[in-house]
Order: C-alpha cells, then sequence, then structure tokens
C-alpha cells in the first residue's frame, strides 16, 4: 500500500501552485546593462540600474495584478531614498506562458556615501493570491570609510602639500614660504527637522598655549535632505611667511547647533 499512496501522491504535489518569488537580479553601471562583474565597487554620486523578474505569480482571467517596491540601504541601514513604489498591471494571453513580471528601479547613491556593502530591498505582492516575496540584493561603494559617533567629533584630519588630492604628510614640518593645506571630516552632529545640520567651526594657530591668530569662522547649515549627511567635509590653507621656526598646534573649535555640542581638536606641526 505504501508504494501505491506515494505514487497517488505525486500527481497533485506536481500540480501544486509555484510559490511568489523575486528571481534573476541585476545590478548594473547601465540602463540595460550587463550585471556588476563579482567584487565590483561603484563610487558615491554614482546613480545604479537595477532590474528582477517575478515567478510563481498567479493569473485571474488571464489579468496579472503585481504590486512591487525597491528601496536602497547604506551599510548602517539608513535608506538612500524614498522606496520605489509601482504596479503591474497585466493581460497575459495563453501564448506568454514564458512571460515574467520585470521589475526596473534606478538608485542614486548620495555624492557623500560611505564605502561599504549596500543592500536593496524588492517586495512583491500578488494582488490574486494575495502572497509576499522579498529578495536583499547587496552591492559594494567605494569611498570614504568612517565609523559613525554618537558625540560631535573631528576624524580623518590630515596635513596635505597641496590643497586637493595626495596622501597626509607622515610627519607634518613644512618650511618657510610653504602653504599649510589641512582637511578633516565633522560628524557625530545631532539633525534637525528633515536631517536640516547646523554647525560651525573656527581654526586657530598656537604657539604653546598662545593664541597667534584666529581665523573666519566656516559653517555648514544645509537644508534637509532624505538621507542624512553623514560628515562635513572641513578645509584650512594659510601661507607660512616669516614664521620662527618651531612647534606649532592648529586648533579647530566646533560647535553643533542643533545638538548643543562643543569640541576642540588638536593637531600639531612644525615650521623649520
Amino acid at each position: 500500500m505504501r508504494p501505491f499512496l506515494l505514487v497517488a501522491l505525486l500527481p497533485a504535489a506536481m500540480c501544486a501552485a509555484a510559490t511568489l518569488q523575486i528571481v534573476k537580479p541585476v545590478v548594473s553601471q547601465s540602463d540595460g546593462g550587463d550585471a556588476d562583474a563579482p567584487g565590483f565597487e561603484h563610487v558615491a554620486g554614482e546613480t545604479l540600474f537595477f532590474t528582477c523578474r517575478v515567478e510563481g505569480f498567479t493569473k485571474t482571467d488571464d489579468k496579472v495584478h503585481l504590486t512591487t517596491s525597491v528601496q536602497a540601504f547604506d551599510p548602517r541601514g539608513v535608506a538612500l531614498a524614498e522606496a520605489d513604489n509601482n504596479a503591474v498591471l497585466e493581460q497575459v494571453s495563453a501564448q506568454d506562458k514564458e512571460w515574467e513580471p520585470k521589475i526596473t528601479s534606478e538608485i542614486e547613491i548620495p555624492p557623500l556615501a560611505p564605502a561599504g556593502e549596500y543592500k536593496i530591498l524588492v517586495k512583491v505582492k500578488d494582488f490574486y493570491s494575495d502572497e509576499s516575496a522579498g529578495l536583499p540584493v547587496t552591492f559594494r561603494v567605494r569611498g570614504t570609510r568612517m565609523d559613525p559617533s554618537d558625540r560631535l567629533v573631528v576624524r580623518n584630519f590630515g596635513y596635505y602639500r597641496a590643497q586637493e588630492g595626495g596622501q597626509p604628510m607622515a610627519s607634518p614640518i613644512f618650511h618657510n614660504g610653504a602653504t599649510l593645506y589641512a582637511r578633516w571630516l565633522i560628524t557625530g552632529y545631532k539633525y534637525g527637522e528633515n536631517n536640516k545640520i547646523d554647525i560651525n567651526w573656527t581654526v586657530s594657530i598656537l604657539s604653546g598655549d598662545k593664541v597667534l591668530k584666529t581665523f573666519d569662522t566656516a559653517a555648514d547649515q544645509s537644508d534637509g535632505t532624505f538621507y542624512p549627511k553623514p560628515w562635513v567635509e572641513g578645509e584650512f590653507d594659510v601661507p607660512l611667511q616669516k614664521v620662527l621656526p618651531g612647534a606649532y598646534t592648529l586648533l579647530i573649535r566646533v560647535k553643533d547647533v542643533t545638538g548643543k555640542q562643543d569640541i576642540e581638536s588638536r593637531h600639531p606641526f612644525s615650521v623649520e
């Protein structure tokens, strides 16, 4: 009897409805382009193109009705933009038995986007079967690496020999007549309504504990954006003319107006 029961159940199992699922995901640099090669890294500010297909959907009176959602998240789980919501409403004939609904979406990587692994979360719901399915798809972004902070902080500080590019100086020793260039990032500030930022900072040069000169205040009062600005870039340059040889300190004072935070960050250099 046991072999007979198994054989008798096979037709029913084979006729069972297919499960709704998302398949054939493709992340590409161009619309309709090839999928990213393994290990490929996108860059901040880039627009990438995503497509996938849906299998196991239900047809009623040769009609297909799906709702879809595509949303991308950074390595911290913060959404890059609002979800891209759409619907698939199609009349499908018997000749279209190989047809699969296609989901497409363009994803803009923010200009200030941290390096790491990002996730595209795709969701689909079948109106006729009431089934839902989801699929996470990852991609990588090459860029600035910086751990988030729960308090105001200056990070990635460096002295440079040129205003743009180059590597930070291992030993910040300058000569009279040269120009001192410094760059850094500010993070850990609090956000206002709609992720608005309100911070300012000053730069001073010290000899010991004596302030030799304080320069004009710089500020970032960025309007709110959907994706919270993860850091603010600071930079400073000054020609070193007729400066006595010796040890000095570059002092950065930062104020977070929204979060009511104030910090100082000191960075030594010398002149020969």
